[in-house]
């Protein structure tokens, strides 16, 4: 996928930025087809953000790309991994690199297609847009006569997360870097949140963060663990009416016993309330938050557990 809002971020932030993709592989190989990073240069020294593997392959691919920023030029390489740069590897890696500055940002369109030469658009691509547009279906990444087709990034899974607390921060700090996700945070204040927050979570204080349910959308996700169990009950109560996706609570045993009473007395059946997971995370990593926030975004990850996250605390 092409994230270009983060290039265009990075773009802005950095000025000129190298983009590296891997474009095509045989055999083995550090990462998929599609994964990709940025680099760039400042005065006092250059950064990167993302990964296509690490190791000996980014290591060089990323010097390269430094050499590109100065000409401001693409480059299409075709690296084998063991001959060349020693790796376990037994596969050969094409990575497609090129520099974007403000004024040749792609459009966002729901292809982002580009020679990697200076040919002309082939038959087939043009077909390939076209099947797409008419048909409503993105290719996966991949190289196709000299073309690299991606399509573009955008979330596909809204993630709602109630409480900026120690466990929310290290929620939002570990989960935020996984593609896919558009988080809104929720708390009772400003000063709640952090100074600095990822690009893809947007802070939303609310005074009574419960009166912020009918906002979410149906297919949202959700983890609850707010300072207040009254807040929390508050919040299962009113996800329980309103819909969702999958809703996780943290909390012991204990309390999730007395909150499924609770919510039975404010009249919800126990096949509804058993939507509710509790508690979230891998009891087994501890209740350090770091450690919590490891547990769900492993559960975040696997597809058949998406619908029933868990954490303790």
């Amino acid at each position: 996928m092409f994230d270009l809002t983060a290039l265009t971020q990075t773009v802005t932030q950095h000025g000129p930025t190298a983009r590296i993709v891997i474009a095509a592989h045989k055999g083995s190989s550090p990462r998929e087809v599609g994964a990709s990073m940025l680099v760039w240069d400042s005065k006092d020294s250059g950064g990167q953000s993302g990964t296509i593997g690490g190791g000996a392959l980014e290591h060089q691919a990323t010097e390269h790309a430094r050499t590109l920023l100065q000409s401001h030029t693409k480059s299409l390489t075709h690296t084998a991994l063991g001959p060349k740069l020693n790796q376990c590897c037994g596969g050969a890696v094409t990575l497609f690199t090129e520099v974007f500055t403000a004024a040749n940002l792609p459009e966002p369109t729901p292809i982002i297609a580009r020679p990697t030469t200076d040919a002309p658009m082939p038959l087939a691509v043009k077909r390939l847009l076209v099947s797409a547009r008419n048909q409503g279906t993105l290719p996966t990444p991949h190289l196709l006569q000299g073309w690299m087709i991606e399509p573009l990034a955008h979330p596909t899974r809204q993630l709602w997360i109630w409480g900026a607390g120690h466990v929310g921060r290290a929620l939002v700090h570990t989960i935020a870097p996984l593609p896919d996700l558009a988080i809104t945070w929720i708390d009772t204040a400003p000063n709640r949140f952090p100074d600095q927050i990822p690009d893809n979570t947007t802070a939303f204080p609310a005074l009574n963060p419960a009166n912020a349910v009918p906002l979410a959308p149906l297919n949202a996700e959700h983890l609850i663990l707010t300072y207040s169990h009254a807040l929390d009950l508050d919040l299962c109560h009113r996800l329980l009416l309103h819909g969702f996706k999958s809703a996780g609570l943290i909390g012991s045993q204990t309390k999730w016993a007395r909150f499924q009473s609770r919510l039975k007395v404010l009249g919800h059946a126990p096949q509804t309330i058993a939507k509710i997971t509790c508690p979230i995370g891998d009891p087994s990593l501890g209740k350090h938050p770091n450690a919590i926030a490891i547990g769900v975004a492993a559960h975040l990850l696997r597809p058949t557990a998406r619908a029933a996250h868990t954490l303790t605390a």
